[in-house]
């Protein structure tokens, strides 16, 4: 240590003594570097500490994980999906999104139908009571594997349209009303047209999920509109793909555009293609009348979390299927 005499216009008779540091810290540049040695050291300690007990020697971290554990995969029921995707991933949550008329129902009649042909219990949870039964047990679907849950009633809206706003206006009263859902609509009302039946299809994917029973849970959101379903907070979606963990079941979402960010496994978007009309009913006395046979649809994986870290996109991305109508024969 060194002593150094300092003084003071105020006190010039009086020397007051400081002490000052011989050493001085580093520069920061060296000092970062040094400590991320420090981590670095103590990080490969403890890793060697867990490598040299007997029951964690066989644990790899999961930042060392070149390929990451691919789960069971099952049908979808369309050769053409198999074939890009090798099936649905069970214990996984698969989104497939499109616009209206682009083959989502499509791909959802033939997931259903293969799944029950296999002998497995389904559930469909219809937020917006889209289901035909005829077209699925045309499809080869058997009814008696299937759990259709339909959400809300017709109307729900009109009846508390009154009430919600009058509560809204008194205090921003939501009592009765689903959680987890903001409850003000994109037209400053205090409830949302969609509100009962986004609130029921979070409930009932819970106890579904819970159950452990089904072989697939489908939940149809291609009717919601955009803006209500990204309502949905992220963490019912994260709370989905932890509870289909390491279960047989097989999660699907069908929306107009993607919703659940990094919770789901696998996207895929559906697009229709160029329709083939088909001949001319005999006893139409319209001379422009067709039928409509079939169409062709186009399926394109846009992101896949079942490999290796580094392949978020396959080089084969996209396939194309053909959709017969039932008169189509």
């Amino acid at each position: 240590m060194s002593a150094s005499p300092i003084f003071s216009s105020a006190a010039m008779g009086r020397p007051f003594i400081f002490s000052l540091p011989t050493s001085f810290p580093p520069c920061p540049e060296k000092f970062a570097e040094e400590s991320t040695k420090r981590h670095a050291t103590k990080a490969a300690q403890i890793l060697a500490a867990i490598g040299a007990a007997p029951k964690l020697a066989a644990v790899v971290p999961a930042s060392r994980l070149d390929v990451r554990p691919v789960p069971e995969m099952v049908s979808s029921g369309i050769p053409q999906l198999d074939s890009l995707t090798g099936g649905l991933a069970q214990g996984c949550l698969t989104e497939i999104c499109g616009a209206a008329s682009s083959g989502r129902t499509s791909v959802l009649l033939c997931a259903l139908a293969r799944a029950t042909q296999r002998g497995e219990v389904c559930a469909l949870v219809d937020a917006s009571d889209a289901f035909d039964p005829a077209s699925a047990a045309a499809a080869g679907m058997e009814m008696s594997r299937l759990l259709w849950v339909r959400c809300g009633e017709k109307y729900p809206w009109r009846k508390n349209h009154t009430a919600a706003r009058r509560g809204s206006t008194a205090g921003g009263s939501n009592q009765g009303m689903p959680s987890g859902i903001p409850q003000v609509d994109e037209n400053g009302y205090g409830f949302s047209r969609w509100e009962s039946q986004l609130g029921q299809l979070l409930k009932v994917t819970d106890l579904l999920l819970q159950s452990n029973g089904f072989g697939m849970i489908v939940l149809d959101l291609g009717d919601v509109p955009v803006q209500s379903a990204r309502r949905i907070p992220l963490a019912s979606w994260f709370r989905f793909r932890r509870a289909v963990e390491h279960t047989p079941t097989a999660l699907l979402v069908l929306e107009q555009q993607p919703i659940a960010g990094s919770c789901s496994s696998m996207l895929l978007k559906v697009s229709a293609g160029h329709a083939q009309p088909g001949n001319r009913p005999a006893h139409s006395g319209l001379t422009y009348s067709e039928l409509l046979d079939q169409f062709e649809i186009t399926v394109e994986l846009l992101c896949s979390r079942l490999g290796k870290k580094s392949e978020r996109k396959p080089v084969q991305s996209m396939t194309y299927f053909k959709s017969r109508a039932a008169w189509a024969g």
